[in-house]
């Protein structure tokens, strides 16, 4: 049987009296009092009676807080910046920040230590949400998150999700994005706050743990310990917080130098009737092909069907007389941001940033279809489906008119971020300018979007007669796939990425077939690779590109680039920066050189 004895209760345990207050009645113990106070009956009275009642349950919580407290800190410094690193592996490492955190606090008195954890868990908290901003562009741009650009592309990244996902859905995620950044930045400064109380009382073994942990730090990495194939002892924190403060320095450089670059041109001063003589008379059509990349000839979960495509292509253009001829471009993009692949290819310019991307297009660099334009003997309009608000690049471009999503008369449904079949896009284009009688020969950029992301649910090839406004795509599209069976599935977006690219090919195919003449030149292209989930993580940067004409003449005057005969370039064919091709074009066909600076 248990003995219970009582303590002599001390001046600091007896409760407090009102000094003129009546005695309390013999019947009444003082936790009675307490009871049918008002304090008593408050949360925190509440609180305080139910520790005292569960003083193990106290200390299971405590030490749980404390120990979640530990791990959002370590999982805040060891997480990795890329979806693909992501490994248990990665977070079994010690971290020097931890150890100088630890013995910063440690040193400090009570006021400085918690300004300084609540800028600890400020800071821990903004790296994660970098770093998670990080995982999210280089898994769909194949690049890091930019701080001093990247912000105005969450608006785009919003307008995709609503294509996507519809607009309830991109709206759930934007609101719980937001609140889980909320809840992130709390619990880390909580966390912060809290370790650094525990550190403080229990300094004598914190300052041994720390010291230790120091040791253990240095001989580790000196001894070049891992753990897996991963170095024991890291300062990765310390890295991708370094690697952020470079991108925002090379931003900042680049912006002055990229603008003297972009003042000075190699055609800019060239007279309009010395620019491309040698396709004078000739309908020219620069067409993009969205996320046409290496991928779609190369993956091996792709390219059959692409490649089947390719060359049914070049022999059904062989049969009506047209030839080709095919090479590989580097794009200056990937995964995304196609304007920037369209103003690198047009422009001679290395176009990889928004920022390079708006000081090129206000200034009056020579593009390539602004150089059909100057010479005055051809008509420039653009065909972009894709565009659904103002759009004054046409002026940068050199395009006298541009047909916009809203002025193809289409009346068919949306495919997800699509906004009309590839099909339908070029019918639209033979309706409103190609089949027109003009005095001009018509120089055209046509920019082609079913293979857009996410490639679901996608159009068919239908008969041409029977295009119409577009509504008779409202069947096909409500039976396709949805976006969301799509959009996290790797092997299926493989898939019907390789479906997209081969409807995007054949509209094309079938139009030079059906609509071509003697006079047509078109160059064909894609603007980037897909994102990694369909590329893969080292996927290089190379996009196909594509010169097909009836008359001879046109492709003679490029038999020197040594490209693959065809609609599929070789896997050796030559390669070419992106930003090579508008000298290279200008100069074949005749253009004669005449430097601009300032």
């Amino acid at each position: 049987m248990a003995v219970f004895t009582r303590q002599p209760r001390t001046t600091e345990d007896a409760p407090e009296t009102a000094p003129d207050g009546p005695p309390d009645s013999p019947s009444q113990s003082p936790s009675d009092t307490a009871a049918q106070t008002p304090e008593a009956d408050a949360p925190s009275g509440r609180l305080t009676r139910w520790r005292a009642a569960h003083p193990t349950a106290v200390r299971v919580l405590r030490h749980l807080a404390t120990a979640v407290s530990v791990l959002l800190v370590l999982g805040a410094l060891l997480l990795p910046n890329t979806l693909h690193t992501l490994t248990p592996g990665k977070f079994l490492r010690l971290p020097v920040e931890a150890i100088i955190g630890a013995a910063v606090l440690l040193v400090l008195p009570r006021r400085p230590r918690l300004v300084a954890a609540v800028l600890g868990g400020l800071g821990l908290a903004a790296l994660t949400a970098l770093n998670v901003l990080d995982m999210g562009f280089y898994e769909y741009l194949g690049r890091g998150f930019n701080l001093v650009l990247d912000w105005g592309l969450l608006d785009d990244a919003q307008a995709y999700m609503e294509d996507a996902m519809g607009s309830a859905g991109a709206t759930a995620l934007a609101v719980g994005a937001i609140l889980l950044a909320v809840l992130v930045f709390a619990a880390m400064i909580l966390a912060t706050v809290r370790l650094s109380s525990v550190l403080a009382r229990h300094r004598a073994v914190a300052v041994r743990s720390t010291l230790a942990a120091a040791v253990v730090w240095t001989l580790t990495s000196a001894l070049g310990l891992q753990t897996g194939s991963l170095p024991l002892a890291t300062d990765h924190a310390s890295v991708l917080v370094e690697v952020q403060v470079r991108r925002v320095q090379a931003t900042l450089r680049d912006e002055a130098a990229f603008e003297r670059e972009a003042r000075t041109d190699v055609f800019g001063g060239t007279p309009g009737e010395q620019l491309v003589p040698g396709l004078r008379g000739k309908d020219v059509i620069f067409a993009f092909i969205e996320s046409y990349g290496r991928s779609a000839i190369e993956d091996p979960r792709i390219a059959p069907g692409v490649r089947r495509t390719l060359d049914s292509g070049t022999e059904s253009l062989t049969e009506a007389g047209f030839a080709s001829k095919s090479g590989w471009l580097t794009s200056a993009t990937y995964g995304g941001s196609s304007w920037l692949g369209h103003s690198t290819f047009l422009s001679g310019l290395w176009i990889d940033s928004q920022q390079r991307y708006r000081t090129v297009t206000s200034g009056d660099h020579l593009t390539l279809t602004k150089a059909f334009q100057k010479t005055g003997d051809w008509e420039t309009v653009g065909v972009m489906p894709g565009v659904r608000k103002g759009w004054p690049e046409a002026k940068f471009y050199g395009l006298d008119s541009v047909y916009d999503a809203f002025e193809l008369g289409y009346k068919g449904p949306k495919f997800s971020w699509s906004t009309m079949p590839d099909q339908y896009a070029l019918e639209a284009f033979q309706r409103l300018q190609h089949g027109k009688k003009r005095d001009k020969p018509l120089m055209a950029e046509i920019i082609l979007t079913s293979s857009h992301q996410p490639w679901s649910p996608l159009p068919k090839m239908v008969d041409w007669e029977d295009l119409g406004d577009g509504s008779l795509f409202g069947p096909i599209q409500q039976a396709g796939t949805k976006p969301s069976d799509i959009i996290a599935d790797s092997d299926r977006s493989k898939e019907e990425y390789g479906k997209s690219v081969q409807y995007s090919v054949t509209s094309l195919t079938q139009w030079l077939e059906r609509y071509g003449t003697e006079d047509t030149v078109m160059v064909f292209l894609g603007d980037h690779q897909p994102i990694a989930r369909v590329s893969g993580h080292r996927a290089s940067r190379d996009v196909p590109v594509t010169v097909v004409a009836k008359d001879p003449k046109v492709l003679d005057k490029i038999a020197s680039w040594g490209w693959t005969d065809g609609l599929r370039p070789a896997q050796d064919a030559p390669v070419w920066k992106m930003s090579d091709f508008r000298d290279r074009f200008l100069t074949a066909y005749g253009s004669t050189p005449s430097r601009k600076t300032g």
